[in-house]
């Protein structure tokens, strides 16, 4: 799909990382990126988001360009998106549906994929047009539609019901996930979960430690769903170690409580091993909004430790930092090359016993 991108500096100080974040994410979602366009602007105009004047700019190089699409770095009202397509005569993406589509990309387990669709349909249900009638061919069609019904209701209609059965799957996979979870803590087996923003290495270092072979790569939302693994440390026994979702700037508020069941991993963990990207310019927002998703699903109070990965791209050597107090805060490795993984397991050791936390013993049978 042939692609234009369109970002509006609204003065803040990371515009240039969103923009460029945004080039990956379409890269991602398989869009070839044409051209991009950016504007200043002091507050979005009510009816197209950019001025009418970018409008009628990002209109003529759709006709120049042959573009497909057009993909905003920001969320769109509905009413915004629809001006637009009318403008544009062209598809018109937000940073949410795009962000939304990946996901549906990479959900491989059945969790993921009704997490992604409820997140999905829980923001279509914002911008309803006329869009849902192949749900009622699914069902039958002749003879659904109520009494005086129009296709717009009908459509609300069917749509709702598909979201209360998706709940009902999540509260049913909820259970579930509950259950292990209480099985762990009658063993009172350490837990770890690896956090982090999109791309910094989690999938990677996970499978560094546990040797999963868990998928990872060089994109973002490589990781939909999370795994867990026993790891088995020197001197104090087995660990769990989970992976879970990458966060991002901006992460649709429908995909946060859509994952909540998968990031509960991440709130009932002992510690939070915080990946960071080393080698990203931009590694102190990227932490900044890690630890604000952190506090929106309540996991703002477990103890951290800063992984800082990929120190082979950064140039800097494997080692442990501590603060003024003689504690560990930081720990520098390389996931892909293995430096400095056997100081971030002698740091696991140490963090555990001043937490006076044993791991599971392995029984040896007489």
């Amino acid at each position: 799909m042939r692609a234009a991108l369109v970002g509006v500096d609204f003065g803040k100080a990371d515009f240039a990382a969103s923009l460029d974040e945004l080039s990956q994410l379409s890269l991602t979602a398989g869009a070839e990126i044409i051209t991009t366009f950016a504007c200043k602007r002091s507050s979005p105009d009510a009816a197209l988001f950019i001025g009418s004047g970018k409008a009628e700019e990002i209109a003529a190089a759709v006709v120049d360009f042959s573009l497909d699409i057009v993909i905003f770095n920001h969320a769109l009202s509905p009413a915004q998106q629809r001006n637009l397509e009318r403008n544009l005569k062209v598809s018109v993406v937000d940073r949410t549906s795009l962000i939304l589509d990946i996901f549906a990309q990479r959900a491989k387990s059945h969790e993921g994929k009704v997490q992604v669709e409820l997140a999905q349909l829980q923001h279509l249900a914002t911008r309803l047009v006329r869009g849902w009638t192949h749900l009622e061919r699914q069902k039958g069609g002749i003879g659904l539609r109520g009494p005086g019904e129009t296709q717009l209701e009908t459509d609300r209609r069917l749509l709702g019901e598909r979201v209360k059965m998706l709940k009902a799957k999540m509260e049913k996979l909820h259970k579930q996930r509950e259950t292990q979870r209480r099985s762990r803590g009658r063993s009172k087996t350490f837990s770890i979960s690896l956090v982090g923003y999109t791309n910094a290495g989690k999938s990677t270092l996970f499978n560094s430690l546990t040797k999963a072979g868990t998928y990872a790569a060089n994109q973002l939302f490589a990781t939909l769903d999370t795994t867990s693994r026993r790891l088995y440390l020197e001197d104090v026994g087995n660990i769990v170690v989970s992976d879970t979702v990458g966060f991002i700037r901006d992460l649709p508020h429908q995909l946060v409580a859509s994952f909540r069941a998968t990031l509960e991993e991440t709130i009932h963990a002992d510690l939070l091993l915080h990946v960071v990207d080393g080698a990203s310019a931009v590694r102190a927002d990227q932490i900044e909004q890690v630890n604000h998703v952190l506090k929106e699903i309540g996991a703002d109070h477990i103890p951290q430790l800063l992984v800082w990965n990929k120190i082979d791209q950064a140039m800097l050597e494997p080692a442990i930092s501590r603060d003024e107090y003689g504690k560990i805060d930081r720990v520098f490795l390389s996931a892909k090359t293995g430096q400095g993984l056997s100081l971030l397991r002698s740091a696991l050791v140490e963090l555990m016993r001043e937490q006076g936390l044993e791991a599971e013993v392995p029984q040896v049978l007489p």
